[in-house]
Formats: structure tokens, sequence, C-alpha cells
């Protein structure tokens, strides 16, 4: 699988987690997935309602304004994204132990100070692990 982020997209995720530093930014991610490549045409950024600074957890009502907004779109959420903060653009344990969704696509954006540059990857949830997944081009 293969992943479509359109730069102003990227650019958006990447200030999302410049803003939140130190603690995590969260959103989901709205497009369509067609033979083996996942279109990202929208961000939705969402409140992060976990308690420490290194998780996060998308408010419930954000998660379904996006839901309700991607389908009257004609698409679907096809992901989410968050950052990590003094991390790495990997996931982690946490993100494992949360991911349930099968072939729903996690980005992440690691950055180590808020002025930093920001390193960008993607994966796809599949048979209880992460997948990397390439960028393709838009």
């Amino acid at each position: 699988m293969k992943l479509v982020l359109p730069p102003p997209l990227r650019a958006r995720m990447e200030e999302e987690a410049r803003v939140a530093f130190p603690r995590e930014c969260c959103g989901l991610v709205e497009g369509r997935r067609h033979a083996g490549v996942a279109t990202a045409a929208a961000l939705h950024p969402a409140r992060n309602i976990a308690n420490g600074e290194d998780r996060f957890e998308i408010h419930p009502e954000d998660h379904f304004a996006a839901l309700k907004i991607a389908r009257a779109n004609g698409r679907v959420l096809i992901g989410c994204y968050h950052s990590h903060p003094t991390g790495s653009a990997m996931p982690s344990v946490t993100d494992r132990d949360g991911a349930g969704e099968e072939n729903f696509l996690w980005l992440i954006a690691a950055l180590a100070k808020a002025d930093g540059p920001v390193a960008l990857a993607a994966f796809a949830y599949s048979g209880g692990g992460f997948v990397s997944i390439g960028f393709a081009g838009p």
C-alpha cells in the first residue's frame, strides 16, 4: 500500500505537531482507497483528551463529526495522525495497544523541539501490528 499525502496536508500536520508541542497533536484523515493506494483528501484535527503529554486520545465528538463530514463528501476515514514530541516516527507500544481497525493508517509526526524539523512516517495496522507504507506522489 502507498499513501498520497498532498503537500498542503503534510504541512498542516507538521504545523499541528509544532503547535501542540510538548503534547501530542491528533486527528483523523479523510480520503479514499483504490488499488493499493490510499489518497488523503482532508485532515480533521481533534481534541486530545489523553491525560499524559506522551499519549493521544481523540475526543469521541470530534471522531463522530469527522465521520459525518467524510460521508457527506463521499469519502471515508482512512486513518489517524498524531505526533511524537521528542520521540521517533515509529509506532509505540501504546500506539499498538490502542490500534484495532485492520488496514487503518497511522501517520506519525516526530519532532525534537517545537521549531525543529518534523519527520513523518505512515503505517498500516495489520494482523496485530504495524506495517510501514511508503508515500506516493500527489
